[in-house]
């Protein structure tokens, strides 16, 4: 495991640094200078000049990516050449609205999906079964943006319990208002998340129910929740782990379409603002940060599969891997 763990980590730091070689390259590629974000409409060319050599981006590209790999080797992202302001207390200060919207959104799935993957595996003949399964296919096709709006017209023109969108200018400090003004935002992620994650728990539980180590673990005596329990759990959960990575990534990545519709100050409304700014420092500093959480999201996923399943383990090790029904 010692190995495996060093061999992860090694690939975590040539896959971050790949990553900001292919961050700053796609950037310079964008149309628009960064230097008109300094001067005022209708400037002439010797103060655009200024303009590009107060940023940098009139040196070559080389000096300008070693200066950032610089910064980078003392965990310094730049400042913002709108703004002039430090790169990473901002992306710190946005985290404390993306993180909790995220994780929360995310647990509320797990929460929602799991039964109900298992309801419509185990009772897909019934009329609630198939409903279970009607839905969930339904709620995969439905963008987020317009469940939000619908929850914002139904809880917050309507009914007037929630707030339409915003965050307290205070953040945490008060709990109460910062934890309303994320009910919406995150009932909408966790319903769209949680009808993907629905049909993979259905499948892996219908796997499952028709397999052979469990059908024998019943023939044997074993009640149908204790064989379950023993046999069936642990077979089950191990490519749902690899799709709860995914989906926990994605949402992180895919904050800027629900900030932006209920105008939260998170990391994805900072990228859509600096994108429209050219704003080179913050954008990839967001998008290495982002980078970097999905990169430790599909590490953490890979390394629970292997404590879960022995059968992993022994491929770490070359072992000869043992039958499905030798592990349980």
């Amino acid at each position: 495991m010692t190995g495996y763990l060093l061999r992860r980590f090694g690939f975590l730091v040539v896959s971050l640094l790949l990553a900001s070689v292919v961050l700053f390259l796609l950037l310079r590629l964008l149309p628009g200078d960064p230097a008109n974000a300094l001067v005022s409409v209708g400037a002439d060319p010797q103060q655009i000049a200024a303009a590009r050599h107060e940023l940098g981006t009139d040196q070559p590209l080389l000096q300008q990516f070693g200066s950032w790999l610089r910064q980078l080797a003392t965990l310094d992202l730049g400042h913002s050449f709108v703004s002039s302001l430090p790169v990473g207390p901002e992306i710190v200060n946005r985290l404390n609205v993306t993180v909790p919207l995220t994780l929360a959104a995310f647990v509320l799935a797990v929460l929602i999906a799991l039964p109900a993957g298992f309801v419509a595996a185990h009772r897909s003949r019934t009329w609630y079964g198939g409903l279970l399964s009607a839905v969930s296919q339904l709620g995969i096709a439905v963008p987020v943006f317009w469940v939000g709006m619908i929850l914002v017209t139904v809880f917050a023109l309507h009914l007037r319990v929630l707030p339409a969108g915003g965050f307290p200018q205070d953040g945490w400090s008060d709990p109460g208002d910062a934890v309303r003004s994320l009910v919406l935002p995150v009932v909408t992620v966790a319903l769209v998340m949680a009808a993907s994650l629905t049909r993979y728990v259905r499948s892996a539980a219908l796997d499952v129910l028709g397999s052979d180590y469990l059908r024998t673990a019943r023939a044997l005596g074993a009640s149908f929740r204790g064989a379950m329990w023993r046999h069936g759990l642990r077979n089950g959960v191990v490519p749902v782990i690899s799709v709860l990575g995914i989906e926990l990534a994605t949402t992180l990545l895919g904050a800027v379409v629900v900030e932006n519709v209920f105008a939260l100050p998170g990391l994805g409304s900072q990228l859509a603002q600096a994108i429209s700014q050219h704003d080179y420092p913050v954008i990839q500093g967001v998008l290495l940060v982002s980078s970097f959480a999905v990169l430790l999201i599909g590490f953490l996923a890979d390394l629970v599969q292997r404590l879960i399943d022995p059968r992993l383990r022994g491929r770490l090790s070359g072992a000869v891997a043992p039958s499905a029904g030798g592990t349980r």
